[in-house]
């Protein structure tokens, strides 16, 4: 069993998928989008063969900690989501995880071209990262 982790953006969907002790989030893949309906068939893909259980969501809130508009394209991003996955969606906040990832890859000198392949599968296994780092601070086990 897994968790799937989402970096969901306009032009692409970043993928992270937990080992199956729940310990480390791994980058997977990332998706070019195309039309909803294709993308969340993807992901539904990607969940049956990682085995997921659940789904974390970033959730893109303002730096002041408010929902503005990139969140609620997201909620009807999830909302779709939901229709379509019978497991559960976690959402986490995901401030400022892209350019984290991306000042990170930029001071470890990998080129624009690399950096596009995998910013947004690892900004996936940084939320997943802070979704882990949740549940075990709240003690919790699946």
């Amino acid at each position: 069993m897994a968790i799937l982790a989402l970096d969901v953006g306009e032009r692409r969907i970043g993928v992270a998928v937990s080992d199956p002790g729940d310990t480390f989030a791994l980058p997977l893949r990332t998706i070019e989008r195309t039309r909803l309906r294709d993308d969340l068939a993807t992901i539904l893909e990607l969940a049956r063969e990682s085995r997921a259980t659940t789904i974390v969501v970033g959730d893109p809130l303002t730096l002041e900690g408010k929902r503005g508009i990139a969140a609620a394209k997201i909620d009807e991003f999830v909302e779709r989501l939901r229709r379509a996955y019978d497991g559960p969606i976690e959402r986490v906040d995901e401030r400022l995880t892209t350019a984290l990832v991306t000042r990170e890859l930029i001071d470890a000198d990998v080129s624009r071209a690399k950096r596009r392949r995998v910013v947004d599968q690892l900004a996936a296994a940084a939320i997943l990262e802070t979704y882990l780092g949740i549940r075990r601070a709240r003690g919790r086990e699946r």
